[in-house]
């Protein structure tokens, strides 16, 4: 089993940055998919980046050239780092984990951490 916890989370203006980290625990497979999601309220929960255990990423339109997602599999953890935020980048970050290891395996979600941007 793998535990997810997401931290980094705040208030923050819109065109400020804020860093969010996810640490990963457990039984970490060294082929996986890291990455991070966002639910607004009444909105599905969306992609906003991933990347895989060679740092190959991929991002959501509407953060590219914003958003950089980063991953030290060392300390087997993954940050990202949120720029030029916007009003609408306001949801609950979820952190997830997906073992590549197999075709179909489900992934494990953090428990999630409040982005907020003020106009």
């Amino acid at each position: 089993q793998v535990q997810l916890v997401e931290s980094g989370g705040g208030l923050v203006q819109a065109g400020g940055s804020l860093r969010l980290s996810c640490a990963a625990s457990g039984s970490i497979s060294s082929i996986n998919v890291m990455g991070w999601y966002r639910q607004a309220p009444g909105k599905r929960r969306e992609l906003v980046a991933h990347i895989n255990s060679r740092s190959s990423t991929n991002y959501a339109d509407s953060v590219k050239g914003r958003f950089t997602i980063s991953r030290d599999n060392a300390k087997n953890t993954v940050y990202l780092q949120m720029n030029s935020l916007l009003p609408e980048d306001t949801a609950v970050y979820y952190c997830n984990y997906i073992d590549l290891r197999f075709g179909a395996s489900p992934p494990t979600w953090g428990q999630g951490t409040q982005v907020t941007v003020s106009s």
